[in-house]
């Protein structure tokens, strides 16, 4: 992890300090590009050969059912941790339920705002360099408590061809209807216009790597007609930590996003060079324990250690940085929490890991990466909904109202929108 003294840096190195390396559109449009329009073009033939290509097994079906939970074999032990995160997200997510509002603006002018759920949506769940089911609830709870009327997870299978029984298992807990097995940016495109046996959706959410984030991009820009969540690509997380942090602690936040690949990044933002020296030591030793420490090494050396003289100003570069995940590990995380105006989940104090977010508390971990959490939200229940505004107007409501809308349209030289208020309001006088 390269070392930095906040205080030292000009503006330009801060925003190039900023700037996540990981991801690069420039250079890997044109491949997506292509790749959207021959599934666009060819359906299910095309998605089976990138599907080849890239995950190195094509299906010979390609949309599956849901299997019935009780069939999908797996520990009891297991079962039962995924039961306790179905349950924690589910009470998070129904506490989001829209409430409908209305409002008399003025005598006899009604305005009111209900939701509506969408008719169908495609969930994106990552299976490259590790299975994912933990994606699988998070995107599927809210949709099923939304009542979206059908519900699509696309994930590439395994190399045997086989779904892993987690996400099978998450799949049915959390009432996915078909499982499409394809990912990469071929399942995007799939999703986005639809194919011989895929189900075009209205909406394309959740993570993935640089390729998937930037097929929902030009998706979304395209006569596919289909919207999107957000951009989240790589994953990472920015801890700020001073004296009272724990070394093995914070070591242990870091390598938990840098081990999900070479493309993650992690930064540290920290007052005391004490615990620097405390953190490289832990990552050191506990580096050495990961199965995946090879992503988690290539990840920390794109990786930053920021040294700041206060806290308030590791909130500054936090909320420029605009952190995915966001730790304030330190003794009274919530006198800086007000201050934070950019990060997609926060994780409040010592015994708070980001790993409790990315599983089982019940908040969303599909989040916005690469500095988007200065303009999205993460995923939540309001994702899988839109909104509809009603008026509704009584005589003496259009009778108040009218003549102001008629001096706006004539101003506008609009003179069939003021024909509409008039001929209402003459036919009102004449009764």
């Amino acid at each position: 992890m390269r070392s930095y003294n906040y205080s030292e840096l000009n503006n330009a190195e801060i925003s190039a300090l900023c700037r996540r390396t990981a991801v690069n559109f420039d250079s890997i449009t044109p491949v997506v590009t292509s790749i959207i329009n021959d599934v666009k073009n060819r359906g299910d033939r095309a998605l089976n050969e990138y599907s080849l290509k890239f995950d190195g097994f094509a299906p010979d079906q390609i949309v599956i059912d849901v299997p019935d939970k009780n069939s999908v074999k797996l520990k009891r032990s297991v079962k039962e941790a995924f039961d306790l995160a179905f349950n924690n997200i589910h009470a998070f997510h129904h506490a989001q339920m829209p409430i409908p509002r209305t409002v008399e603006t003025m005598p006899g002018v009604i305005c009111s705002r209900e939701a509506r759920p969408l008719d169908s949506v495609g969930l994106y769940v990552p299976g490259g360099t590790a299975v994912l089911p933990s994606s699988v609830l998070m995107l599927a709870v809210p949709a099923t408590i939304a009542q979206c009327k059908e519900i699509v997870v696309a994930t590439p299978p395994q190399k045997s061809g086989e779904v892993a029984p987690e996400v099978l298992y998450c799949c049915a807990l959390a009432g996915v209807h078909k499982i499409v097995l394809s990912g990469g940016a071929q399942a995007v495109a799939a999703l986005a216009y639809g194919t011989e046996t895929v189900p075009k959706v209205d909406k394309i959410l959740g993570p993935g790597n640089q390729y998937v984030t930037c097929a929902k991009m030009l998706l979304q820009n395209s006569d596919a007609m289909v919207s999107i969540d957000m951009p989240a690509g790589p994953s990472e997380v920015l801890v700020i930590a001073d004296d009272t942090s724990n070394p093995a602690f914070v070591a242990a936040d870091l390598l938990s996003q840098a081990e999900h690949g070479a493309d993650s990044q992690v930064v540290l933002v920290t007052t005391s060079k004490d615990l620097v020296v405390g953190v490289q030591k832990e990552i050191k030793e506990q580096i050495k324990k990961l199965p995946r420490k090879d992503f988690a090494q290539k990840a920390l050396a794109n990786s930053s250690i920021v040294f700041t003289e206060s806290l308030e100003k590791a909130v500054e570069f936090s909320n420029l940085w605009a952190p995915e995940h966001l730790i304030i590990s330190i003794d009274d995380p919530g006198k800086v929490k007000d201050s934070i105006t950019h990060a997609g989940s926060i994780f409040m104090g010592h015994f708070t890991p980001e790993s409790v977010g990315d599983y089982a508390s019940g908040t969303n971990h599909t989040l916005p990466t690469s500095g988007y959490a200065k303009m999205y939200s993460g995923v939540s229940l309001d994702s899988f909904f839109k909104w509809v505004t009603f008026q509704e107007l009584s005589r003496e409501g259009l009778a108040a109202l009218g003549p102001a809308v008629e001096i706006m349209a004539e101003s506008e030289g609009l003179e069939g929108h003021k024909q509409a208020v008039s001929i209402r309001l003459k036919r009102m006088k004449e009764r």
